[in-house]
């Protein structure tokens, strides 16, 4: 496996590889790996002869009070776990590469921003747009795997590539869980043991609202009696936990389309979202 920091390097590397009739999956990622990203990069390398594991921080998606200077980092053990699933190279530029001077373009995508955590965290997906436009330019992938956990950015990067005819393919892994049911996520090292116990909340509303769904209950009780349960658990704010069709992110009262039920909340300073996303067909 091969480190690349330079984006030209990364650049004539993709292009050699386009050339030959390689075809490049690409999981782009900000790093501290586990086993939700690690199925990213199996997804990928089935229909791949070529997989990059992006890790990047990117700054441009976090707010002034959020935890960019304190998100884990360990490359030399994100490198161990991305060569051990079959990496072939990992891009690890640095945010000087990647923002060389003040950023004047940026990337928008509007409506389905405002909702969930973009009505929470202004300006973030403005950063998401924009540096995954970047590392397509760079990596120039034929196809990139995304996480069902993250499920507005990747409904904004659909959008994104729909809208500006990206030539490429992108698709979603479903949630990886720990074997209590807490999403995996970067984040959860953050959380206190006391904390992790509470953080399980999420999942088991989450579950409950789908089982009630599936059974015909209305949805509005389901949310109501869900956000009582959150709240009666110590040291947690809730954002949001709301229903919206997928991947259009418009609100939904009754199960007449696909249906993402989505939550965020804060257990002390760590902020963590997840989702089950309910097929109507």
């Amino acid at each position: 496996m091969e480190r690349i920091e330079d984006i030209g390097q990364m650049q004539q590397k993709a292009d050699a590889y386009r050339r030959s009739g390689k075809r490049i999956g690409f999981v782009p990622t900000m790093g501290y790996l586990h086993e939700g990203h690690l199925s990213l990069m199996d997804e990928a390398k089935k229909d791949c002869d070529i997989l990059v594991v992006s890790i990047f921080v990117n700054p441009a998606q976090f707010g002034p009070n959020e935890d960019y200077t304190t998100y884990p980092r360990d490359l030399f053990r994100d490198e161990a776990l991305a060569e051990s699933r079959g990496a072939d190279i990992i891009f690890y530029p640095s945010a000087e590469a990647m923002y060389p001077h003040e950023q004047l373009a940026w990337v928008n995508v509007e409506k389905i921003t405002d909702v969930l955590c973009g009505a929470q965290r202004p300006g973030h997906f403005r950063g998401v747009a924009t540096v995954v436009t970047k590392l397509f330019n760079i990596v120039k992938p034929h196809l990139a795997v995304f996480g069902q956990k993250d499920a507005q950015q990747v409904a904004v990067i659909m959008k994104m590539t729909e809208d500006l005819n990206m030539d490429v393919q992108i698709r979603i892994a479903p949630v990886m869980r720990e074997a209590d049911g807490l999403a995996m996520s970067s984040r959860n090292i953050g959380l206190t043991p006391e904390d992790r116990k509470h953080a399980l909340i999420l999942s088991q509303v989450l579950f409950s609202i789908r089982d009630g769904i599936r059974e015909g209950e209305e949805i509005e009780a389901l949310l109501k009696m869900s956000r009582d349960r959150i709240a009666s658990v110590p040291n947690v704010r809730l954002e949001y936990l709301e229903t919206r069709t997928f991947p259009e992110l418009e609100p939904l009262h009754t199960f007449s389309r696909d249906c993402l039920i989505a939550v965020a909340a804060r257990f002390g300073k760590v902020r963590l979202i997840d989702n089950v996303l309910l097929k109507k067909t």
